[in-house]
């Protein structure tokens, strides 16, 4: 740090951050690493890429700050907005300390720093930090503390990273229940474009990355920014491009009114926006994403167990028998982990009483659960149960006892929907009895998964006592309550479940092992699904799990090697009948689940790429192992090839200079509709396969074959060379 420029780099990013003032700081540069860091070239970069002022909002460069305020002459959004009772609505900030932390102790980054800034005018400080971790993941969060006696009453905090003017598209998500994170592309025209999620959760139609990029980026090209708002209530994440040719990203919480009024001396912490930059592509951008994750102390860490759900094979059909054998099915085909879903407790028989009435039915399970763990622990799996913690059913032992712990706006409920209503957990009294209760499940049972749904959206939540709106206050109560839970059960893991995927952010996942990405297990629609939630999360974080024959919320029928072949790539589990499979299917499903075994090391530490293919009707996956040495990946048939026979696929991500064996991956390695339907097989689809430079499998490529819609085949690529001894020359 030199007179008030700080310069962070890592992975080949720097982020440099101008703090001299007299307003906020500003990031001059985020991107590529800048190769000559000495203090006088970082201060004439800065000078060279300074706007020209215009003289109309004010007579001088317009900065876009971390927080802009309309005080510097920012008339686009702003980064702060409140009021004291009607004052103190514009801030002023002015910087008073700059610290950096340079590994500092508890931080998981390679470079920090926090800025502090006064405006007593307005009664307030402002505390932002900046890390910028070894993988090149940028997170900042500024902290608001109000000073001065009385009520500041805060509407938003939002911060805003820029990107340079050279970015042309944005690219983020929407989506609804079974179909999550689907993609949509836009072109960044100037004017704001803003994402709000008023859900009370993460959201199907959240963001998740909202990225801007170069005119035609894909997951091999084009240079990419990125931001994800980290936090699990509602949120805005807002793209803007100015009239004066400033361009940013940003984003915050999304605060109801009234829901944040701090007094003198309290301090509001807005959520971590996090950023990440690709120089070649969204592969790139997720892959640093992928290493800042698993960094993470708590980031899972043994291999992830195969899990049997027991949701799709039973519903709320539950006997001691009928599971019993379930989980011998589960068992014979290699299943580690069996999980009990929704129907085990109170009077919960369907969806429209019981919940919040955490205690074991005796109508369904006259000798507790004992009986079914004890069985599902002798067949060598670990025990999981589902819970819904921070809901109750109107029709409940809980919701009678304590109707005023509904969440509403006033003196009336809201609007049911799935016959439910939200627990105020912020009550103490409330808060203690669900604590309370998981806590007696988590100690008088041997459990070591909670499936941890959230299933409807806050609508009217708020305190019934005083009628405030209470997301804010929620979202953090249920922090707490994860955070206690785990304190006192360690070695519980916990799935974030939101009607599926309805809660997927970083911050949910600072206190869970996964997520559920989708209701929907089709295979088909989970391609889309899981390929862009791992834009934020990397495989091992996702569950996937292998459907029954016919797809339970699609109707559609879909081959097991599909199904299988699809359910790999992430955390891999099963909710299908198998006491319904034939002996085949049995078999098949066995080679699956070892294939899984044998790969998931490969999988859960690997680099995850994308092939950018012309032909829309075949799309590639892979994982390449962290020294290049293994890979495989995954060649699916969405749709019929628009070329008769289908043109070539490159291999990307592996080392140029090594020699690989590329060869078709049992059980992966026979899709019908290839050689029996098509003629004779491709020359290199046989277990001798070829032999070919990773600079060769990523330019010439492989001659993909003629499969039908909906069929895999995968494709392992070894390296046979000695890598101190390259092929090729550089």
């Amino acid at each position: 740090m030199g007179d008030g420029l700080v310069h962070l780099s890592a992975a080949d990013v720097s982020v440099l951050i101008d703090c001299r003032g007299p307003g906020l700081p500003t990031v001059a540069h985020w991107g590529p690493r800048l190769t000559d860091p000495a203090p006088e070239r970082l201060a004439d970069l800065v000078l060279a890429t300074a706007p020209q002022p215009i003289g109309f909002s004010a007579d001088a460069p317009v900065p876009v700050s971390l927080l802009p305020e309309q005080s510097a002459g920012w008339l686009g959004f702003p980064g702060l907005a409140g009021h004291r009772d009607g004052r103190s609505w514009s801030s002023a900030f002015a910087i008073a300390g700059v610290h950096r932390d340079q590994c500092g102790a508890g931080r998981d980054s390679a470079d920090a720093v926090i800025v502090t800034a006064y405006d007593d005018d307005a009664g307030l400080v402002l505390e932002l930090e900046l890390e910028l971790h070894r993988s090149g993941v940028l997170r900042t969060r500024a902290g608001l503390t109000s000073t001065r006696p009385g009520r500041y009453w805060l509407q938003h905090l939002a911060l805003l990273l820029p990107v340079p003017e050279e970015t042309t598209e944005l690219l983020d998500f929407t989506g609804h229940h079974l179909r999550e994170r689907s993609p949509q592309r836009t072109a960044f025209s100037h004017g704001l474009r803003t994402r709000e999620n008023r859900t009370g959760r993460t959201g199907y139609d959240a963001a998740h990355v909202l990225c801007a990029g170069t005119t035609g980026f894909a997951n091999r090209r084009g240079q990419v920014w990125g931001v994800h708002t980290a936090f699990s209530g509602n949120s805005r994440t807002i793209a803007e491009r100015t009239f004066h040719g400033r361009s940013a990203l940003g984003g915050g919480e999304l605060l109801l009114p009234g829901e944040v009024c701090l007094e003198a001396g309290e301090t509001y912490t807005s959520p971590w926006l996090y950023g990440s930059y690709g120089a070649e592509g969204l592969d790139e951008l997720a892959g640093r994403f992928h290493e800042f994750l698993r960094a993470r102390p708590r980031h899972p860490r043994t291999p992830r167990p195969v899990v049997v759900n027991t949701w799709e094979a039973v519903y709320f059909d539950q006997d001691l028998d009928r599971l019993t054998g379930l989980a011998k099915a589960a068992a014979a085909v290699g299943a580690e982990r069996f999980v009990l879903d929704d129907g085990w407790f109170g009077s919960r028989r369907d969806d429209t009483s019981g919940l919040g009435d955490w205690v074991v039915s005796a109508e369904v399970w006259p000798d507790g659960l004992g009986p079914l763990i004890t069985a599902v622990r002798e067949l060598g799996m670990d025990f999981g149960l589902w819970v819904e913690p921070e809901m109750v059913n109107p029709d409940s032992d809980l919701a009678r006892a304590h109707p005023d712990w509904m969440m509403a706006a006033g003196d009336r409920l809201p609007l049911p929907a799935r016959s439910q209503q939200v627990l105020d957990l912020t009550q103490p009294a409330a808060y203690a009895h669900i604590r309370d209760s998981l806590d007696a499940l988590l100690r008088d049972h041997d459990i070591a998964f909670l499936k941890w749904d959230h299933n409807r959206d806050l609508v009217e939540a708020g305190h019934p006592a005083t009628g405030r709106a209470g997301v804010h206050d929620q979202t953090y109560t249920v922090y707490r309550l994860l955070d206690e839970l785990r304190a006192a059960h360690p070695r519980v893991e916990i799935e974030s479940c939101s009607s599926g995927g309805g809660r997927v952010d970083l911050e949910i996942l600072q206190r869970t092992d996964r997520v559920w990405a989708s209701d929907c297990i089709d295979a088909h629609e989970r391609l889309t699904i899981q390929r862009w939630t791992s834009l934020l999360l990397p495989l091992e974080l996702i569950g996937s799990h292998i459907g029954a024959p016919r797809s339970h919320t699609t109707g559609r029928e879909l081959t097991l090697d599909m199904r299988a072949g699809t359910a790999i790539w992430g955390h891999l589990g099963i909710e299908w009948d198998l006491t319904t499979a034939d002996p085949d299917e049995q078999a098949r499903l066995t080679e699956w689940v070892s294939l899984y075994k044998q790969l998931r090391g490969l999988l859960h530490t690997g680099t995850l790429v994308h092939g950018d293919l012309a032909d829309p009707a075949y799309e590639l996956t892979g994982v390449v192992a962290p020294d290049r040495s293994d890979a495989l990946y995954n060649l699916t048939a969405v749709a019929t090839s628009r070329s008769y026979p289908p043109g070539t696929v490159a291999l990307p991500g592996l080392d140029p200079h090594r020699v690989y064996h590329v060869r078709p991956q049992p059980p992966g390695d026979r899709p019908d509709g290839n050689a029996a339907a098509w003629g004779a097989a491709l020359p290199w689809c046989t277990s001798q396969g070829v032999r070919l430079s990773g600079r060769t499998l990523d330019t010439a490529g492989l001659r993909m074959p003629v499969l039908y819609p909906d069929r895999v085949l995968l494709v392992r690529a070894t390296a046979v060379d000695d890598p101190s001894h390259p092929t090729e020359s550089k």
